[in-house]
């Protein structure tokens, strides 16, 4: 099923330059109609006007947005989740079958490992054989790795350098297609993870912050690092501004652009 991962890798990376900007809108399954993805359509019809590489995303956002769905952006569709903020314990469970990814018309599997978890094990074990199952139908998985726990028994910060470096390479040696994880803050520290990992990096956003330059100045950071683009959420659609904020991010990762420029794209200082 080479030629199946190959293609479908194609669709979520720009040719030209190896890069992708995903947007992601999964959260609605997590927190429900939350501020800037209350319209399913809306959103997807603004990241399709932007055009973005690829939105991951649920089941019930694509079945609401269908009419506004183009031949553009990859869908990486989330195989797993199964708790909510209403109480849940942020514990991964397989959700959706990797062939309902493919009914979906799917090009990437989005699947969460949280290492250093006490379930740790077991989402390990359910990670690797739903990308073992992903890849005998020839569709490729995006792995999002967190991690948590302690190094020299101290805590650590959720974007830890050496606590990403590790999850980003653990995630890897799953059989992950393509990481998805924290900047770690500096260029040199995320060198670091990106040289470990044998497969492409998109940070995420994570929680939302007040400051967009910052969010630019990450993306642009990583990128220098040696990341290979984005799967941003609510640091893009929450803010407002949907269509300058898609510019800006598709400008840093496709365009070169400057933190400034991309700044100037929103009309921020």
């Amino acid at each position: 099923m080479h030629a199946g991962i190959t293609l479908r890798t194609n669709a979520l990376f720009n040719k030209e330059d190896g890069r992708s900007v995903t947007i992601a809108m999964d959260h609605g399954a997590i927190a429900g109609p939350i501020s800037g993805i209350v319209s399913p359509t809306s959103i997807v019809k603004a990241c399709v006007e932007a055009s973005v590489d690829g939105i991951l995303t649920t089941k019930g956002c694509v079945d609401a947005a269908l009419e506004k769905w183009s031949r553009g952006p990859a869908l990486v569709l989330r195989l797993t989740g199964g708790f909510t903020v209403l109480g849940g314990k942020f514990e991964e469970e397989l959700i959706v079958e990797p062939e309902t990814a493919l009914a979906y018309g799917a090009s990437f599997a989005a699947i969460t490992v949280k290492f250093g978890h006490e379930h740790e094990g077991r989402f390990i074990k359910q990670a690797s054989l739903a990308i073992d199952r992903c890849h005998m139908l020839g569709l490729p998985v995006m792995l999002e790795v967190m991690a948590k726990g302690t190094l020299q028994g101290a805590k650590f910060a959720s974007n830890n350098g050496e606590a990403i470096k590790m999850a980003a390479r653990m995630g890897a040696e799953l059989g992950a297609d393509v990481i998805k994880t924290y900047y770690t803050g500096s260029k040199d520290s995320f060198a670091e993870v990106v040289a470990g990992c044998p497969v492409p990096i998109l940070i995420l956003g994570g929680t939302k912050t007040n400051s967009i330059r910052d969010v630019f100045q990450d993306i642009y950071d990583s990128l220098e690092a040696g990341g290979r683009g984005i799967a941003i959420g609510r640091n893009i659609w929450e803010h407002g501004k949907v269509g300058a904020m898609l510019q800006a991010v598709n400008g840093l990762v496709h365009g070169h652009w400057s933190v400034d420029r991309a700044c100037d794209t929103v009309s921020i200082e």
